[in-house]
């Protein structure tokens, strides 16, 4: 009854993959928008997966094909989100400047929030206010950061510390992300969605970025510590710097 139902409502004749892709994307929209409809009149608790089905007009079943739990309808996105980081971390593997590129996955993840505002306001307003939602959000979080950590290791693997720099600058790309996205959608949303995470992400990049390579400096003995710290500002600017 519910696969002939959600056929009859959003289908058609067609075959297999793609057209089964687009029957089936109606109905998980349907269910996210009656759910949050439930969640603002009713509040989350207080709402049942059989009150989302019926609001959406689909069958029961139909939300558990998409949504396992009532949490999961709360984050519809963060699967492609997740998946698109992945991707793109993937094909940095070449990358000469792993950090930056560890950065530049987190402005996907903000795009991901600024491509529908209206709900992101809506959903952390829902997760600042009911636990169980706060802590699914954390486990979605810590996914972001393994995949991060996960691909920064393989990157640092050659460095004597690569595993805890790879650890550590994955969780100030996870807090500099978040520090950026909180502020604004406590401000409802307004202004520019990159400009608070670019300026906290370039602080990471200034701090932990760069291509990971070693530097030799051959200089006397005699030479000053103040020379030699000049000289390797001079490297590291991108100048050259006479030596001795």
């Amino acid at each position: 009854m519910d696969e002939q139902h959600d056929h009859t409502t959003h289908g058609g004749a067609g075959g297999a993959g793609g057209a089964d892709d687009q029957e089936r994307a109606p109905i998980r929209e349907l269910l996210v928008s009656a759910a949050f409809e439930l969640f603002t009149e009713h509040g989350y608790d207080s709402t049942t997966v059989d009150d989302i089905v019926r609001r959406a007009g689909v069958g029961r079943r139909s939300f558990f094909r998409y949504f396992p739990t009532k949490e999961k309808v709360v984050f519809p996105d963060h699967e492609r989100a997740l998946a698109d980081m992945v991707a793109y971390l993937e094909d940095g593997a070449r990358d000469p400047d792993p950090v930056a590129r560890a950065c530049g996955a987190a402005r996907l993840v903000m795009r991901m929030y600024a491509e529908n505002a209206e709900f992101s306001v809506k959903r952390y307003a829902l997760t600042r206010k009911v636990p169980a939602l706060k802590a699914h959000e954390t486990s979605v979080v810590w996914r972001y950061e393994r995949a991060l950590a996960d691909y920064l290791k393989g990157r640092f693997a050659t460095l004597p510390d690569g595993d805890v720099r790879a650890y550590t600058v994955a969780a100030s790309v996870v807090a500099a992300h978040n520090y950026g996205l909180r502020a604004w959608l406590r401000s409802g949303a307004r202004g520019d969605a990159a400009a608070g995470i670019d300026r906290a992400l370039d602080l990471v990049h200034r701090t932990w970025g760069g291509t990971g390579e070693t530097l030799v400096v051959v200089t006397r003995s005699s030479t000053p510590m103040w020379q030699i710290v000049q000289q390797l500002e001079g490297f590291r600017d991108g100048g050259t710097s006479g030596g001795n």
